[in-house]
């Protein structure tokens, strides 16, 4: 008998098994129900939601279900409660990750969502399965799919914990492919040494069976009735050495879908991140050097500031640290409990930020100690503005505040929004003007908070929002680009239309010349175009095809000593002539978004990126 047993062992072992895990991987079912999208402002898709429910609850056999992302809509507290008071109601377990509608529209810096449903990630052992679902999502900026270092990092640790043997499915929200993700090849080569059968997702809206550089991948329709479509949902049934994936409509049967084996080889080990991404400019232009670039694991959504002899970061984890900006040196750091996500600033020794943890800081820009904090009711995302001593900056309350730099007493507060900010304000004719998350640019009379005018786009959706831009103004005019691929001059005096193209196809990335003659935007195809500040009509002086792709990552255009820097979602640095246009060079410093970038002098540019470095460049002119 025990040599039976001990054949029978050593051939479980031969076909890549172990014993306990031929015992434990028995047939099982799970769901899957993706891309709900709930809002207050359409009822039908949380009956499309509950109908599913009914229907998975009233199915057989389901073990659990997975939902994969854009649980809500707008990101919000409210549409994520929505989905989990339907999603409760499941009699299975359920594992939820987040979407981009979850981290990109999220007036409380992607934090409502841990606070909700309990965590971002999950890890766990079914029947001998490993699932493993984490977030692909760009916090809180529009770009492609982007799985932060922290969150790669978590990633490959729960990896390592489950071993090479084990199968794995791994649940997203991104297909982690090429032009879908950006840093994918990072990811897939963290993924290859191990068993990984299946990726899960959806985005798409559609059913699609995909390869993820070889290894099988699913994504699934949106749960919302479609135009020839009852609302709907998957069923994945495990066999011994088979994944079965069908797709079901309320009151119909499941539809076979795709199928996989176990057990077979999908992928290839070989790796891919040293042929992606290309930085053959960077041979090219060879007038741009790195002086330095710090890796700090976590990611950054802000862009640097400076006070000449330091630069100060805010990241991902709640840190505000401070380095010498000429070597990168660390200074100091202090440590808050929620996200940073807007750019900080700093003034006569003072650098300010706001934080998710729901709190505005003042620290000495020296050795970092904390001379001031305020509470607020709700996350603060806003950018940072300093102007003679005041602090301006927009949270999610909404609110508005200008806060006296030195003392941190609140001088005014204006709250009369209809949703969060997260742009930074700009000062101009007395005026402080900001735009927010509800379709309207504000111009408040800077000493008292009234307000003087407010323009909004007509669009009751908030998407269209300009409020990711940084406004400017110039010549009497007021510039901002918004979503709807429009750019507009207001009257800065009465906020009244002057004109507006959309001739560009603009979205949220623009800039102005230092002496106010030229205004600068990244369209959403290949191209940045320059158009003059004095003209009542829309004059463009030029356009550079810079053949970036896609583009629609929110970094301003920023022009010092006559060059204008460009930055892309796809790690490009470019350096445009200002009055014409022509490339001078350009720089590949990352796969992923670059935020706006800060020129130090006529050579030096710092940057961050969202993949959480840091660093300075040396340009030779």
């Amino acid at each position: 008998m025990k040599q039976t047993i001990a054949f029978l062992t050593c051939l479980l072992c031969l076909t890549g098994l172990t014993a306990a895990q031929a015992q434990e991987k028995t047939s099982f079912c799970f769901a899957q129900i993706t891309d709900t999208h709930l809002t207050r402002r359409n009822p039908a898709k949380t009956e499309d939601l509950l109908r599913s429910v009914a229907q998975i609850n009233a199915t057989d056999g389901i073990d659990f279900v997975l939902v994969t992302g854009d649980l809500s809509n707008e990101g919000d507290s409210i549409g994520l409660a929505m989905t989990k008071q339907c999603l409760d109601l499941l009699k299975a377990p359920y594992y939820v990750v987040p979407g981009n509608h979850e981290t990109k529209w999220s007036e409380s810096g992607c934090t409502d969502f841990k606070a909700i449903y309990g965590y971002e990630h999950f890890s766990f052992l079914h029947k001998g399965i490993r699932f493993i679902g984490f977030n692909t999502g760009a916090k809180l900026r529009m770009a492609d799919g982007h799985v932060d270092p922290q969150e790669l990092r978590w990633l490959k640790e729960e990896l390592k914990k489950t071993g090479t043997e084990t199968p794995v499915i791994l649940v997203t929200h991104y297909p982690v492919r090429e032009n879908d993700v950006d840093n994918w090849s990072e990811v897939i080569d963290a993924i290859l040494p191990y068993n990984i059968r299946l990726f899960v997702g959806g985005h798409y809206h559609r059913n699609m069976a995909l390869s993820y550089d070889g290894i099988p991948g699913i994504l699934l329709r949106s749960n919302q009735r479609q135009k020839k479509l009852a609302p709907g949902y998957g069923i994945y049934r495990i066999g011994n050495d088979s994944i079965k994936a069908y797709t079901r409509e309320i009151g119909k049967p499941e539809m076979p879908l795709a199928a996989y084996s176990l057990s077979h080889n999908y992928h290839d080990r070989n790796g891919h991140a040293g042929s992606y991404p290309d930085s053959s400019a960077n041979q090219k232009y060879r007038q741009v050097r790195e002086v330095w670039k710090l890796r700090t694991g976590q990611a950054i959504y802000g862009s640097p500031a400076s006070d000449g002899e330091r630069v100060f970061v805010g990241d991902d984890k709640g840190c505000l640290t401070a380095y010498r900006w000429k070597n990168g040196k660390q200074l100091w750091s202090y440590q808050c409990q929620g996200p940073i996500v807007g750019t900080p600033a700093v003034s006569d020794g003072v650098v300010v930020f706001g934080s998710a943890d729901r709190h505005i800081y003042a620290l000495d820009s020296e050795d970092g100690s904390l001379l001031w904090k305020i509470r607020t009711a709700r996350p603060v995302l806003g950018a940072v503005t300093i102007d003679g001593g005041v602090v301006y900056i927009g949270s999610s309350e909404p609110a508005f505040r200008a806060i006296d730099l030195h003392t941190g007493k609140v001088l005014w507060t204006y709250r009369d929004l209809e949703n969060y900010v997260e742009s930074k304000p700009l000062i101009a004719d007395d005026k402080v003007i900001f735009t927010a998350w509800d379709n309207t640019v504000y111009a408040l009379d800077k000493a008292d908070g009234q307000l003087v005018w407010k323009w909004n786009t007509g669009i009751k959706h908030p998407f269209y929002s300009p409020a990711a831009v940084w406004p400017t103004a110039a010549q009497g005019k007021c510039f901002i680009v918004d979503p709807r691929r429009v750019f507009t001059a207001i009257d800065l005096q009465n906020g009244k239309t002057v004109y507006e193209t959309d001739a560009s196809q603009v979205r949220e990335a623009a800039g102005l010349s230092p002496d106010g003659l030229r205004f600068y935007a990244k369209t959403m195809t290949d191209s940045v175009v320059c158009f003059s500040t004095r003209s009542h009509t829309p004059l463009r002086l030029w356009a550079t095809d810079l053949d970036y792709g896609k583009e629609f990552y929110p970094a301003m255009p920023v022009e010092h000593n006559h060059t204008v820097y460009i930055t892309t979602k796809r790690g490009m640095l470019y350096g445009l002539d200002a009055e014409t246009g022509r490339l001078k060079w350009a720089h590949r410093l990352s796969c992923t978004g670059i935020n706006t970038p800060v020129p130090i002098d006529k050579r030096h540019i710092l940057y961050t990126t969202m993949q959480g470095e840091i660093g300075l460049l040396k340009v030779k002119e």
